[in-house]
């Protein structure tokens, strides 16, 4: 009798172990899966804009539209914009919407030119000038905030 009550504790330890266990590790997962979508949506930006192509860079602090080379050799440089909506951060490229990273309940996008700028072209004179870099911050749900600063390429001269 004595040695089943403890065979008894043994199990119900044992199983406690186990199921602990197991929610570590769907924790685990699921925090995994979440830095992999943060770092992915940072990749596509940094990326974007890293290929940016002679054109303007439009932001009113909330958004940011700008032109890239087009994925692959020889295609027409596309537009893209990033926009938050319904609390996802939406890339547009070519006019098709693509959901980057949800959760996200705030986005705000800054420029560099010899100090940070709300908002981008500086003036109509100035439109075709791009910033030195752009800081993109997300507030992300449960997360906190994170930035990320991209120094755009030199602007090619244009030919007189």
């Amino acid at each position: 009798m004595i040695s089943l009550g403890l065979f008894a504790l043994i199990a119900v330890a044992g199983l406690a172990l186990v199921d602990s266990v197991l929610g570590v590790q769907v924790r685990t997962a699921t925090r995994l899966d979440s830095l992999s979508n943060v770092s992915r949506a940072m990749f596509v930006v940094s990326s974007d804009l890293e290929q940016i192509a002679r054109g303007r860079v439009v932001s009113s602090g909330r958004d940011l539209i700008f032109t890239r080379v087009a994925p692959g050799f020889g295609g027409p440089p596309v537009e893209v914009r990033y926009t938050l909506a319904g609390g996802t951060l939406l890339r547009s490229i070519g006019g098709a919407p693509q959901r980057l990273l949800s959760g996200v309940t705030a986005a705000r996008f800054r420029f560099e030119d010899g100090g940070w700028r709300e908002t981008w072209p500086l003036s109509e004179e100035t439109g075709e000038v791009w910033p030195r870099a752009v800081e993109m911050e997300l507030a992300i749900e449960g997360r906190g905030t994170l930035r990320r600063v991209v120094a755009l390429p030199a602007r090619p001269e244009q030919a007189p």
